[in-house]
C-alpha cells in the first residue's frame, strides 16, 4: 500500500462572490483509517467534498485524492473512490436493482453476489421503483452503489440519514470492516455520536474553516463527566469550589450534581468530608466538547467577520 496520504489538502479555499464557503484548508487523511468530517449544516462540509472531487474547482489551493491530483486525474479518481453525496439524486423510475445495474456498467461491472449480500444487510428493497422509496431506503441504495466495487476510498456525506437504528448499526459494522481491510474512510457529519462508533480521528470544521484535528480517544480524555451524589445532610453550594477539575456544580439540599474532567480525585475527597449515602457516574459527554469550538458563534448565521450566509447550498 502507498504511503500517501488517502486524502490531502494545501490551503483549499473555495469562494462564492465575496462569500468563502472554505477557507485555507490544510487536510491529511491517512490510509486505512476512518477519519470523521465533523460540523452543522452551513459549515463547509458538503463544499469542502464537492471541491475534493471535482465538482466545484477551488478559488485556491489543491487537493490530493490517493496521491492523485483532484483536478487533472478527477476521472481515475472517480473510478477508486466510493460516494454518497448529502443530496442524494437517483433515477424515480428505475427500480433499486435497475439502479444498481446502471451503477455496475458505469463501473465495468461488479460482482453480482456482493451487490446482493450488501442489500440483503442493509435490509434493502430492490424490487420497488426509486420514486416509491422512502429517504432510509433511497440512502440504503446509495451506500451500496457506494461499497460494491469495494473502493479504496469512502467518502460519505451524511451517509446514514433516514436509516433506522439497526441498518445504522450494520453500516457501523460495515465500515469496520472496510477499516481492517486496510481501505479508507472519510464520513462527513454534523452529530459526534454518529462519528465516535466508528472513526479513530475527527476533524471539526467551523464556518468554512478547520478549527481541530482530535484523535477520538484524545477527545474522550477530554469529554465532561457527572457525577451525582448523595449526601446523609446538606451541604454547602461551595463544597467544590477548590476543586480544578469541576466546571459546574448543582447543589440541592443533600444531592449534589458535578460536572467535571480530569481526575474524579478532588471531588472525592471533598465529598468524603461528609458522609455519603450513594453516588454514581454518567457516560462522557462529548457532544460537549464538540459544541466548545462552536461557542461564539453568532445565533443569526453571520460569519465572524459579519458576512451573511451565502445562499446556495455550502454544508
Amino acid at each position: 500500500m502507498s504511503d500517501r496520504p488517502a486524502i490531502r489538502t494545501d490551503r483549499l479555499t473555495k469562494q462564492f462572490g465575496a462569500f468563502t464557503a472554505v477557507c485555507d484548508l490544510d487536510l491529511e487523511v491517512d490510509r486505512g483509517e476512518v477519519f470523521g468530517f465533523l460540523g452543522p449544516n452551513g459549515a463547509g462540509k458538503s463544499t469542502t467534498i464537492r471541491t475534493l472531487l471535482d465538482q466545484i474547482r477551488p478559488t485556491s489551493g489543491r487537493a490530493r485524492i490517493l496521491g492523485m491530483d483532484s483536478h487533472k486525474d478527477s476521472l481515475k479518481i472517480r473510478s477508486a473512490i466510493g460516494y454518497v453525496p448529502g443530496d442524494l439524486a437517483l433515477y424515480p423510475k428505475l427500480t433499486g436493482a435497475e439502479t444498481l445495474r446502471y451503477f455496475a456498467r458505469l463501473r465495468g461491472g461488479v460482482d453480482q453476489k456482493y451487490v446482493d449480500q450488501l442489500a440483503e444487510r442493509l435490509q434493502a428493497d430492490l424490487s420497488k421503483k426509486v420514486g416509491d422509496y422512502s429517504t432510509g431506503n433511497r440512502q440504503k441504495i446509495g451506500l451500496i452503489q457506494a461499497f460494491m466495487h469495494k473502493p479504496d476510498l469512502l467518502i460519505l456525506d451524511e451517509p446514514t440519514a433516514g436509516l433506522d437504528p439497526l441498518v445504522q448499526r450494520e453500516f457501523n459494522t460495515m465500515l469496520h470492516e472496510v477499516r481492517e481491510e486496510g481501505r479508507t474512510v472519510f464520513l462527513s457529519s454534523h452529530t459526534l455520536s454518529e462519528v465516535e462508533r466508528v472513526a479513530g480521528r475527527v476533524g471539526i470544521i467551523r464556518e468554512g474553516r478547520l478549527v481541530a484535528v482530535e484523535r477520538i480517544a484524545d477527545l474522550q480524555a477530554k469529554a465532561i463527566r457527572r457525577l451525582d451524589i448523595e449526601f446523609a445532610e446538606p451541604v454547602s453550594p461551595g463544597l467544590f469550589a477548590q476543586v480544578d477539575t469541576v466546571r459546574e456544580v448543582t447543589v440541592d439540599g443533600t444531592h449534589a450534581t458535578v460536572a467535571f474532567d480530569g481526575p474524579i480525585n478532588g471531588i472525592l475527597a471533598a465529598a468524603m468530608a461528609h458522609e455519603l449515602v450513594d453516588l454514581h457516574t454518567r457516560d462522557a459527554d462529548l457532544e460537549e466538547i464538540f459544541l466548545a469550538y462552536y461557542r461564539g458563534s453568532s445565533e443569526d448565521g453571520d460569519s465572524e467577520d459579519g458576512a451573511k450566509k451565502d445562499p446556495s447550498d455550502v454544508r
